[in-house]
């Protein structure tokens, strides 16, 4: 029985998930009906010649504006954005958070590669199009994509002690990278497009980079971003380098980007300059 889960893992979606996609289905509908009703109104009764003047009073109030509803509509647009938000980040960082966060690179990228993660992630997907209405489903598809790679930025980036990378991983955790964007491509014909997930992809992709790269190349980089981001200018032999403040908005440019890869890197180059420069213990 856990041999046969184990090749057909169970949806990890909570309840508390689940109701937030029915929540968007219920605002997509009441979102379609306004837009009727709305429609009604605009066309008008044409019988009554009192409610032709009632609904003519009612256009001068709203001026340009060719809805009765607009700001009901965009209260209501915002709630369903905000939803499908609250719902892919719960999705992500909750319920795959045991497959994900606690698991993805763990001690060594060799042995706790993506694919576990992605067999469950691909459960959840499905189950995500079985409850969500068509018109509900793109939307939120594209909210898990932003908090998927958000939680793969977390792993690289922020992943703690028990994580450790050599730079001869960089191909691996490439392809690895690769496998999570095709999931997105592919799941749902049309939901989200191929441009849409690269450009999504493109910071990820950015600190992938940089993990290929050299220790020696890493700090020369950092160096340089470090002293232009604090102001000093050009590096200069003998001056105490700034520790880069977290921006929380990581790229391949930004020093705490550049550091965060650094010090997750596993050889004696990158352990000395941490040791010299920030006196960080180095990794063991």
């Amino acid at each position: 029985m856990d041999a046969m889960e184990s090749h057909h893992p169970r949806p990890t979606t909570s309840r508390g998930t689940q109701r937030l996609y029915i929540r968007l289905n219920t605002l997509h509908y009441l979102l379609s009906h306004l837009n009727s009703l709305d429609k009604t109104l605009v066309l008008g009764p044409r019988g009554n010649p009192t409610s032709q003047k009632r609904y003519s009073n009612s256009r001068k109030i709203l001026g340009k504006s060719t809805s009765y509803f607009e700001l009901a509509r965009a209260s209501m647009q915002g709630s369903i954005q905000h939803v499908a938000e609250v719902s892919a980040y719960r999705l992500i960082f909750l319920d795959t958070n045991a497959a994900f966060y606690e698991s993805l690179y763990v001690f060594t990228v060799p042995e706790s590669r993506i694919r576990p993660l992605l067999r469950i992630l691909k459960q959840n997907l499905t189950l995500l199009g079985a409850i969500l209405i068509d018109r509900a489903q793109p939307i939120a598809m594209k909210e898990v994509m932003k908090a998927a790679f958000d939680a793969y930025l977390m792993v690289l980036l922020a992943g703690g002690n028990n994580r450790t990378f050599y730079r001869s991983d960089y191909e691996m955790i490439d392809e690895d990278f690769d496998s999570l964007k095709r999931v997105f491509c592919t799941s749902g014909v049309g939901l989200i497009a191929e441009d849409e997930v690269n450009k999504e992809a493109e910071v990820v992709e950015g600190v992938i980079q940089l993990m290929g790269q050299s220790s020696e190349q890493l700090i020369e980089d950092f160096t340089t971003a470090a002293c232009e981001k604090s102001g000093i200018g050009v590096p200069t032999s003998g001056r105490k380098l700034p520790m880069p403040p977290t921006t929380g908005r990581w790229n391949r440019s930004d020093p705490n980007t550049i550091l965060r890869v650094l010090c997750h890197r596993n050889d004696r180059i990158a352990n000395l300059f941490l040791k010299r420069t920030f006196q960080l213990p180095r990794r063991r």
